[in-house]
């Protein structure tokens, strides 16, 4: 098989298909600059806005993320600073209270002792007064006795009422 070579004829084109392709070429060129280039320039232009705006709402966020982080640790840092002050708080208050209490309790205890020792003085001095009437009844009981057994006659009665008169001194 034997492939002709192509002609030099279809590689270089005539002259009235450059002036035809130069006048459809220069119509097209005319009709995008009329019709086309506007609108995708338009479109270009819209769309460079839109990033730049797109950019610049980014680097506003990013800005705002940064503020608001730097904010939050703030907040973060002054509601640590709050929660320390109330746990001191608490803590002080506790200690009052334990302090408190353990002031009343001590002077509750020391009222409970002194009551009782109250209770201890007024049982003491009833036991001492019952222990007086008791040896002064037996004081009457024994001189009774001692007394019948002494007056048992009349002699020695009146013995004993004389001695006694005698012993009896008056002012």
């Amino acid at each position: 098989m034997n492939i002709p070579l192509l002609s030099s004829s279809l590689i270089t084109p005539g002259l009235g298909t450059i002036v035809w392709m130069t006048i459809t070429f220069a119509i097209l060129v005319l009709i995008l600059a009329k019709f086309g280039w506007p609108v995708i320039l338009k479109s270009l232009k819209d769309r460079e806005v839109a990033i730049n705006d797109a950019l610049t709402a980014a680097d506003k966020a990013r800005e705002e993320m940064k503020h608001l982080q730097a904010h939050n640790e703030e907040l973060l840092i002054e509601a640590k600073h709050e929660r320390d002050e109330m746990l001191r708080n608490a803590r002080l208050t506790s200690e009052q209270i334990i302090e408190d209490a353990r002031t009343k309790a001590t002077a509750e205890a020391d009222r409970i002792v002194e009551a009782a020792r109250e209770n201890i003085n007024y049982e003491k001095l009833q036991a001492i007064h019952d222990l007086k009437n008791q040896i002064a009844t037996l004081s009457i009981e024994m001189a009774e006795k001692i007394l019948k057994q002494e007056l048992e006659s009349k002699e020695k009665a009146n013995d004993f009422i004389k001695r006694e008169l005698e012993n009896v001194h008056l002012n």
